[in-house]
């Protein structure tokens, strides 16, 4: 039987395994990238400031995605807990994108004014000041590490770049890119001997702003 001779044949099987969820992905993904609510910001999206920029990257570089998601389901266990679901227009302007797969900590979609810059900080340095049954380790170094601003400009002229066509439209109708020339100009200016520490409190306060 036909079967029987593919399920006998792994490489062949292997291969109409690959072609079947390729078929499934594209089914799945392909109408996304047509949709308006995928690829237009909510009105209410603002673009990051340099240092939340700055903030934004290490928040990379430290691995906090690896134990915190920035994906609110829309199941009520999760939306009275962290509050609004997560829109696609919030994330059109992430590169990439930062929604996690894992809460060995909660998730922090909308932790953006939740708590005070001071109590981000102690909690960064010794996160068991704060929470007691914390198992997240500290970051001490960010208090003392000092922004320089050298590459900052370049950082949002490429994502500039990345979000061409996905800004907001001037009163006469244009697109506009979501940095300025004056925001890209001033750029280091802004970040330029600040702590790391000063950063990534502010990414983590910008977070889940177009909800509040």
């Amino acid at each position: 039987m036909k079967h029987e001779f593919i399920e006998k044949n792994v490489g062949l099987l292997a291969i109409l395994i690959i072609i079947a969820i390729s078929f499934g992905g594209l089914a799945q993904i392909t109408p996304l990238i047509f949709q308006k609510e995928t690829n237009t910001p909510v009105d209410t999206l603002r673009p990051y400031t340099a240092l939340e920029m700055e903030g934004r990257d290490i928040y990379i570089r430290e691995g906090c995605s690896v134990c915190h998601s920035q994906m609110i389901r829309p199941f009520r266990a999760e939306t009275e807990r962290y509050g609004h679901y997560s829109m696609a227009g919030e994330s059109v302007w992430e590169h990439p994108f930062l929604w996690g797969s894992k809460r060995t900590g909660p998730d922090l979609a909308r932790v953006g004014g939740r708590y005070s810059d001071a109590w981000h900080e102690v909690h960064l340095m010794n996160p068991r000041d704060v929470v007691s049954q914390s198992n997240m380790p500290g970051f001490p170094w960010l208090a003392t590490d000092l922004l320089t601003g050298e590459d900052t400009a370049r950082k949002l002229e490429i994502f500039n770049m990345l979000t061409k066509g996905q800004g907001h439209k001037d009163e006469n109708g244009v697109m506009q890119p979501i940095y300025t020339e004056q925001d890209i100009a001033g750029a280091k200016a802004a970040v330029e001997g600040k702590t790391e520490m000063q950063a990534l409190i502010a990414y983590l306060q910008s977070l889940g702003h177009a909800f509040k």
